[in-house]
């Protein structure tokens, strides 16, 4: 008579392990899918509420520690002098096709800057004499954008050769040689005319596939118990 269990019974026992904590794997990640599944759905009805808002005054400087995402495509006004003498050029793709955003630093009457994204200018019409050129006191109405630093994707900033791929505030500012800049852009609304840049092209568009997400990881984990319990089933049944 032998005792303890035989190599094929660890064997089983510790399949089931195995499968029940790949089980557990599983259904954690549909979890955390619902997680985020809440989340983009607050994040989008905020984006909503505030694109429907009236235009509050950009956040001046006292406000700037406290500014993070969650301000993004907050709708803002602000006024000042347009400086097209230090505009930046930052590649862009459109529904226009490849080309440019216009960046341009205003300075406000109480003396700090705040980069403009005047709009979009296609690749062979960059030339300054080519659009419009704002003078004297101009009034901005626009969606507030956080800086985005570094770069895109494989693309990093070039600020000495004045290539951008992306709107970093901080480092067109230093470019730029402006200080008391905000660590925000605005994406100006669309003017009047045919007239070059285009405004009004931001793109508010957020995906949200985390419901099939977590349906997916969750119909692994019951198809993995599912085929589990039977093997398992099986094997016991050869040893009877």
């Amino acid at each position: 008579m032998t005792s303890g269990r035989s190599p094929r019974r660890v064997g089983l026992i510790g399949a089931g392990i195995v499968a029940a904590l790949l089980v557990a794997v599983l259904c954690g990640l549909g979890v955390w899918q619902v997680q985020r599944l809440q989340w983009k759905t607050d994040l989008i009805r905020q984006v909503e509420a505030r694109l429907s808002t009236p235009a509050i005054p950009a956040p001046a400087m006292a406000a700037w520690q406290g500014l993070d995402g969650t301000d993004d495509y907050r709708r803002v006004i602000v006024t000042g002098q347009m400086d097209q003498q230090h505009e930046a050029l930052v590649k862009a793709v459109t529904a226009y096709g490849a080309g440019f955003w216009v960046m341009a630093p205003l300075k406000t009457d109480q003396g700090w800057t705040v980069w403009i994204n005047r709009g979009f200018v296609p690749q062979d019409r960059t030339a300054a004499s080519s659009r419009s050129q704002p003078q004297g006191v101009v009034t901005i109405t626009g969606l507030l954008r956080m800086s985005q630093p570094g770069g895109a994707f494989l693309r990093a900033n070039d600020p000495d050769a004045d290539r951008w791929y992306s709107r970093d505030t901080a480092a067109l500012a230093t470019s730029r040689g402006l200080d008391r800049v905000a660590p925000y852009f605005i994406d100006a609304d669309a003017g009047s005319g045919d007239e070059l840049p285009i405004g009004g092209l931001t793109v508010v568009r957020f995906r949200n596939n985390h419901l099939g997400y977590a349906l997916t990881w969750f119909a692994m984990a019951l198809g993995l118990a599912a085929a589990a319990t039977i093997l398992l089933r099986r094997e016991r049944h050869r040893e009877a």
